[in-house]
C-alpha cells in the first residue's frame, strides 16, 4: 500500500492533478516505496501535505507550485525548504503535471446575479477570476476559503452565496452550477508536483527540469554570479523566484528551475559550482517536464572524452 497525500479536501484541482499523475506519470522505475494499492489522504494545506512526506506518514504528496496567472504558490515554496540545518528534512520532486484551469461557480440553489452578495474563493482562485466575478456579480464581495473544495463546502454550509470551485467539488457538495469554464485569462494553467523522500531521480528523458533552492552570501553580485553558473554553460533558466528568509530577516532565498537533468554534463557542472559558491544548495530534483519549455543544455560528451584522453596520455 502506497499513501499519497494531497492538498485537500476532496474535489480540489490538486486531487484531480494527483489522479492524473497516478494514471499517466507515476515514476515507478525511479521512485521506490510504491506498492500495488494506493490510498489517497487529504491534507489541510500544501505545508501539511509536505510535512506528511517528511514525517513518513505519506509516501508521496501532491501540491501546486505555480500558476500561469499568479506565479509561484508561496505556501508550497516555503514548505519545500528543509526545516533542519543543511538539508536535513529535504524532500524531492519526482514528477509534475500541468492542468488547464477554469472554474465552476456553484450555489445551493439557482440565484439571480443581483442577489449574490458573497463569493467564497481560495485566494489563488480569486486572483484568476476577479474580473469575471465583477461582471457576473457586480455587487458581490470575496470571502476567503481554505481551498477550492473548501469554497464549495462553505457555500453548502451557508457561509457564502456562491463558490469559485471545481466541477468535482460542486458535485460532491451538492451545489447547483451557475456558470462553468470561468477564468479571466484564456489558457490559464497550474503546475503540480509529486513530492517524496530523497531517492535517485527519474532517468533523463531529454525533456527534463532541474530545480534548486539557493541561500546566497549577503555580498554584492552573489545572485548574478550564481545565475552565471547556468548562463556560462548555456543552460536555460525557466523560473527565477525569491522568497523572504525567515531565519535571516531582511534576506531572501532563490528558487531556480533549469532545463535539463542532473545527469546532463552541463547541469552537473553547474550544480557542483553552485555548491562551492552558495551558503546552501537544496536540490529539489530532476524530473520529466509535462510541457517542455526552453532550450536543452549542450551535449558535453565530446569535451569530456577529450579531457579524459588528456588524463591518460592519449594523443589528441
Amino acid at each position: 500500500m502506497s499513501v499519497f497525500a494531497y492538498f485537500g479536501p476532496s474535489g480540489t484541482f490538486t486531487e484531480i492533478a494527483l489522479d492524473r499523475l497516478l494514471t499517466t506519470r507515476l515514476p515507478r522505475q525511479s521512485a521506490p516505496r510504491l506498492g500495488g494499492d494506493v490510498e489517497k489522504v487529504a491534507a489541510k494545506s500544501p505545508a501539511a501535505t509536505i510535512e506528511m512526506v517528511r514525517a513518513g506518514s505519506a509516501d508521496f504528496g501532491c501540491v501546486p507550485i505555480e500558476s500561469s496567472v499568479e506565479g509561484a504558490v508561496p505556501a508550497t515554496a516555503d514548505a519545500l525548504v528543509p526545516p533542519g540545518p543543511g538539508t536535513v528534512g529535504r524532500v524531492q520532486v519526482f514528477a509534475e503535471v500541468v492542468l488547464d484551469v477554469a472554474f465552476t461557480i456553484g450555489a445551493r440553489e439557482s440565484m439571480r446575479p443581483d442577489d449574490v452578495r458573497t463569493v467564497a474563493a481560495y485566494p489563488v482562485a480569486a486572483a484568476q477570476v476577479r474580473e469575471s466575478i465583477e461582471k457576473l456579480y457586480p455587487d458581490a464581495q470575496f470571502v476567503t476559503a481554505s481551498s477550492n473544495a473548501g469554497a464549495a463546502a462553505d457555500v453548502a454550509e451557508g457561509k457564502a452565496d456562491v463558490a469559485v470551485t471545481t466541477s468535482l467539488a460542486a458535485e460532491l457538495s451538492g451545489l447547483v452550477v451557475l456558470a462553468d469554464g470561468v477564468a479571466d485569462v484564456d489558457d490559464a494553467y497550474t503546475r503540480f508536483l509529486l513530492i517524496g523522500a530523497p531517492a535517485a531521480p527519474p532517468a533523463a528523458t531529454g525533456g527534463d527540469r532541474t530545480s534548486v533552492i539557493l541561500d546566497l552570501p549577503n555580498v554584492p553580485g552573489s545572485l548574478m554570479r550564481a545565475m552565471d553558473e547556468f548562463a556560462s554553460r548555456e543552460i536555460d533558466l525557466t523560473r527565477i523566484e525569491s522568497r523572504p528568509r525567515r531565519d535571516v530577516p531582511g534576506s531572501y532565498r532563490f528558487y531556480l528551475d533549469a532545463v535539463g537533468h542532473i545527469d546532463d554534463g552541463a547541469v552537473g557542472e553547474a550544480l557542483r559550482a553552485l555548491y562551492r559558491r552558495c551558503e546552501r544548495v537544496v536540490f529539489l530534483g530532476s524530473w520529466p517536464c509535462d510541457r517542455t519549455t526552453g532550450s536543452p543544455p549542450p551535449d558535453t560528451a565530446e569535451s569530456i572524452a577529450w579531457f579524459e584522453g588528456l588524463r591518460v596520455g592519449e594523443v589528441s
